[in-house]
């Protein structure tokens, strides 16, 4: 078969080892580059209507039930507590299975907890659609997507993650507004149940098509990383066949084992997870903080389109960067950027101020989120990435747990959510702190299992 067909979708996915070699980069668009786009709608459908357009969901839920703010905000704790316990599951599955299988059963499981979401009469059945939606949204998007990208892309793995998560946010410029306009309590439209039946059947009709245009690895088709084949690599730098160039990247596997016993891989960790605290926080409340403050939905959704915005710029930003300086460093400063945001919104009463802070929430946001996958894979490989990167939600989702009911309940009880947010200002700086101390772990040559952090970047 000619190299140049080799990139064609019709070509037979489900053979591994084809036996096609690659001494020369493939003809035509990388197909990775076409992963690139598929990832983006996968995190679109997947993401958006279950986490960014919580803070709608929690308006239209808490007018038409009289939930509380600290029972709306466990709904987002639920989809931690299966974070933790099937991170690893699904890390060892996407390894096991591969990328297109997960996003098959992962979307089919979502789209079925969509239309339970439309059926709720009550709390519990809120939280039990909210859990299965999670393990839908889990099974099929983050961790086999992000491992996906980790074995097609080595030298601009950040970038390629940064224009995934591009189109990610692009569509969650549509899908807020229209979702917040659809279910709006103080207007006669679909509304929320309609609504989220709507989302489920969708998500089902596409789940099939879009996992057939999913390729696991680029060596099961002849190619190599990056489209760069190994002789492509700048001298001294030592190659495996189908592993692709490194040019300023380690390329060292590291085991699961290995990866648990260095400092940067518990720096990750908590460090995500101290950054991503504040985020769920918002996601589940902003809304619910504007109409505190006097504000309807709509505002609410031209708030997050704002910090969605900046957060499409900035990540191809922060992918750039990934690429050319540390990832340690760039995250340091997008984390603390993010952090003086938030101190923004914690004390924010007017419409502008409200906008001035989505304006630099975006930026530290949008900027972060690529480098947060990319440095894990800089660090610790390809060969047990999906593993890896499951383990390490663990403790990044046992912070996560309290963030949502933490702001929640001190709303509840203090009136305001004005020092919930300082706190979490605070535990994002503490985060950002963390991913300063992440140095790339080094194997030490006296013993197979030894592994240091320390080494310079």
């Amino acid at each position: 078969m000619p190299e140049s067909e080799i990139n064609q979708p019709e070509y037979n996915q489900d053979k591994e080892n084809v036996g096609v070699t690659a001494s020369q980069p493939a003809q035509g668009i990388y197909y990775g580059w076409w992963l690139v786009v598929i990832s983006g709608f996968v995190m679109v459908i997947s993401t958006v209507p279950l986490f960014h357009a919580m803070s709608v969901w929690a308006v239209a839920l808490e007018r038409q039930f009289g939930w509380t703010r600290a029972q709306l905000g466990f709904a987002l704790t639920f989809t931690r507590i299966e974070g933790g316990l099937m991170g690893p599951v699904e890390g060892y599955l996407t390894d096991r299975v591969g990328t297109r299988r997960m996003v098959f059963i992962g979307l089919t499981i979502l789209g079925l907890g969509f239309l339970f979401f439309g059926q709720v009469q009550n709390l519990w059945m809120f939280y039990m659609a909210y859990v299965l939606m999670a393990i839908g949204q889990g099974l099929g998007s983050w961790i086999p997507i992000m491992t996906m990208l980790n074995h097609w892309f080595s030298r601009r793995r950040s970038t390629a993650i940064a224009w995934a998560n591009v189109g990610s946010r692009g569509g969650a410029l549509l899908l807020v507004p229209a979702i917040a306009w659809s279910i709006d309590p103080d207007h006669d439209r679909f509304g929320w149940q309609v609504t989220a039946s709507a989302i489920g059947v969708f998500v089902l009709v596409v789940a099939f098509p879009v996992s057939r245009l999913i390729r696991n690895k680029p060596q099961e088709y002849g190619l190599f990383p990056d489209n760069e084949p190994p002789d492509n690599q700048p001298a001294g730098t030592q190659a495996r066949p189908g592993a692709g160039p490194s040019r300023g990247v380690a390329s060292t596997d590291l085991t699961p084992r290995q990866a648990l016993r260095t400092r940067a891989f518990w720096c990750i960790a908590f460090g995500h997870g101290f950054t991503s605290m504040v985020i769920l926080a918002i996601m589940a409340h902003l809304g619910l903080m504007m109409e505190d403050k006097g504000f309807t939905l709509q505002d609410t959704a031209w708030v997050v389109i704002v910090y969605l915005s900046m957060a499409m710029l900035f990540q191809l930003l922060g992918g750039y960067l990934g690429d050319r300086i540390p990832k340690r460093f760039a995250l340091f400063g997008f984390t603390s950027i993010q952090a003086g945001a938030v101190v923004l919104l914690a004390s924010a009463s007017s419409l502008s101020a409200f906008y001035l802070f989505a304006f630099i929430f975006g930026i530290g946001f949008g900027g972060r989120n690529p480098l947060t996958v990319a440095i894990r894979g800089d660090y610790f490989g390809r060969a047990s990435f999906g593993k890896i990167l499951g383990l390490s939600t663990v403790p990044m989702n046992l912070l996560l747990l309290v963030a949502a009911p933490l702001a929640g309940y001190m709303r509840d009880v203090q009136g305001s959510y004005t020092q919930a947010f300082y706190l979490l200002a605070a535990l994002n700086m503490v985060g950002a702190v963390l991913f300063l101390m992440a140095k790339r772990p080094v194997l030490r040559p006296e013993g197979p299992m030894t592994v240091a952090s320390g080494a310079s970047d």
